[in-house]
């Protein structure tokens, strides 16, 4: 259970980051860093600043591109008779259950 919990608020936690809020959120803390503490706001701060930035730069595209993805495989999905329409929820799911699915779909071939 605490297992099951715990990937489930990973997965939101990964889906949040890419949320634009994410980058106000940065931008917010490199403010109250300069007003509380800007004698420590040197190359290093500025560094970590740069590298939250480009780390929700990176996750906010991947997250662009599987959004995408599956809006593409969902509409293939529904556009081909033969297809299960059970698949279109498949990304709701945990990546173990998707896993567990993708390798049964390997053994059925």
């Amino acid at each position: 259970m605490a297992i099951s919990l715990a990937r489930r608020s990973l997965t939101r936690l990964g889906t949040l980051s890419a949320h634009p809020a994410a980058f106000a959120i940065v931008l917010l803390y490199a403010a109250l860093w300069y007003i509380f503490e800007h004698e420590t706001l040197d190359w290093h701060g500025w560094a970590t600043l740069a590298t939250w930035t480009m780390t929700l730069f990176i996750q906010r595209a991947e997250h662009r591109d599987t959004q995408a993805i599956h809006a593409k495989l969902d509409e293939l999905l529904h556009v081909h008779g033969a297809a299960r329409n059970s698949l279109t929820g498949l990304d709701d799911q945990e990546p173990e259950e998707i896993e567990r699915h993708r390798k049964a779909a390997r053994a059925d071939d």
